[in-house]
């Protein structure tokens, strides 16, 4: 399980989740089993420890 650590960073990698960058800049994460969208997020860079799209990992849907 992913962890924040208070020190800028994340320890391990947020599953079931997936992010893309949207045409405007801003970062949208997508849940991988549901496929509905989740969170947007406008600040600069991604999210912190979410595979980016496509990831090239098979995931359980399950």
């Amino acid at each position: 399980m992913a962890t924040n650590t208070g020190k800028g960073h994340r320890q391990g990698a947020v599953t079931g989740r997936t992010q893309f960058q949207q045409p405007n800049g801003d970062w949208q994460k997508r849940d991988e089993r549901t496929g509905h969208f989740m969170e947007r997020k406008d600040s600069p860079g991604p999210f912190k420890g979410v595979a980016k799209e496509p990831d090239g990992r098979d995931t359980k849907n399950s």
